[in-house]
């Protein structure tokens, strides 16, 4: 009977579809848990967000004031900053892994979820940097003055493109109230998005970490992998809750717990952790246009990668595997980087660590996928 309602109602049939007998691989590990993680990350920066600007005011005499006042004076306030604050460092986190066992597991030749998946990325960007600037502290106020004038690098109309930004000849009221409604509105254009990406995952089905397709070889969702993810829900609950209730601002700058000040320019202006690795690719680049394109071009060449190289995953490959592993450690170090003074040495080891980012997805990737074919062809393994 429970199982008849759960085929022939067509919401419960669509969530049933979904999450409960929805065939999944058997040899799934616990690296396909980001995906469930990233929807949880999201729901609970809704609904703390929405709790927030309760009592937060987009006006520039009185958005740090809002702040503190929700910090010191609102019922359980300083729970729900400090939530949605460190929140967003462990939201990237996830994105960070999963993007990473994406390319891992050759999950990009999945045309549909990936793309969907890398605007989805894109969004997220936006959506932090809007609200980045939304506390009115000196790093928001900085960090959107200096990001905004890049669109002034733009042929012919990029001087037009900031003042319409900024709805005015500075960043000023106007900046923040368009700012706060747009950070408002994007994490429902997000929740759209993950339905669509869900529903294109389980269209083409989910890859796994052999690679291989495991049509004769698969379990129902649940229980199988739900008690997994309750396992990941309970690690996330646990990082939040460390970094929120002991270490709340450890992750943050100190120059943004300041009111924001026209007329006093921070010692090191820097972005949020999980941007350093594209600002420093951005500095590396002496050229102001020039290091634009290379800022959105290290996001945009996530969107070319399926048809760069197609290959099952690095699982049999131990090359492709050394380069990968070699990917991340230049991620980390683009990181540690971003958040260095623009001086040398750190902007010669930036524009080398740069090049490495684009020649392993433009160069190395294609021909390990290319000596991938090869070695499956001649029915040898790399090594």
């Amino acid at each position: 009977m429970t199982k008849s309602i759960r085929n022939e109602n067509p919401i419960i049939g669509l969530v049933n579809g979904m999450l409960i007998d929805l065939p999944s691989p058997s040899n799934l590990s616990y690296f396909w848990n980001f995906g469930s993680l990233l929807g949880l990350c999201l729901v609970v920066q809704i609904i703390t967000g929405i709790f927030l600007a309760m009592h937060y005011c987009p006006d520039v005499n009185l958005a740090f004031s809002s702040v503190e006042h929700i910090t010191r004076d609102v019922n359980l306030g300083f729970i729900l900053r400090y939530i949605h604050a460190n929140g967003a460092s462990v939201f990237f986190l996830f994105v960070y892994l999963h993007i990473g066992r994406g390319l891992f597991y050759g999950g990009f030749r999945k045309l549909l979820p990936w793309n969907v998946g890398v605007v989805i990325f894109l969004i997220m960007i936006l959506t932090s940097f809007l609200g980045y600037v939304l506390p009115w502290g000196q790093m928001s106020f900085w960090a959107v003055t200096v990001i905004t004038n890049l669109l002034s690098a733009v042929p012919y109309i990029g001087e037009d493109l900031v003042r319409w930004v900024w709805g005015g000849f500075s960043v000023s009221n106007a900046t923040l109230h368009r700012f706060f409604s747009f950070h408002y509105l994007f994490p429902f254009l997000l929740v759209g998005l993950a339905l669509v990406h869900m529903i294109g995952l389980h269209e083409e089905g989910s890859d796994n970490p052999t690679g291989l397709k495991s049509e004769v070889d698969k379990v129902a969702f649940h229980y199988s992998y739900s008690l997994k993810d309750l396992y990941g829900f309970l690690v996330y609950a646990l990082i939040l809750s460390i970094l929120a209730f002991l270490f709340p601002y450890t992750l943050g700058d100190a120059e943004n717990y300041k009111e924001a000040n026209p007329l006093v320019t921070p010692v090191h202006i820097k972005p949020e952790w999980y941007f350093l690795f594209a600002y420093a690719i951005l500095r590396s680049v002496p050229n102001k246009l020039g290091g634009v394109v290379a800022l959105v071009s290290s996001i945009v060449v996530l969107f070319i990668l399926p048809y760069l190289a197609r290959f099952r995953s690095f699982g049999f490959w131990r090359l492709g595997e050394i380069f990968f592993w070699f990917l991340v450690g230049d991620f980390i170090l683009l990181t540690w980087l971003g958040g260095l003074p623009p001086e040398e040495p750190y902007l010669f080891v930036s524009q080398i660590s740069s090049v490495f980012y684009f020649v392993y997805f433009l160069i190395l990737l294609p021909l390990e996928a290319y000596m991938g074919r090869w070695a499956l062809k001649d029915g040898r393994k790399i090594i």
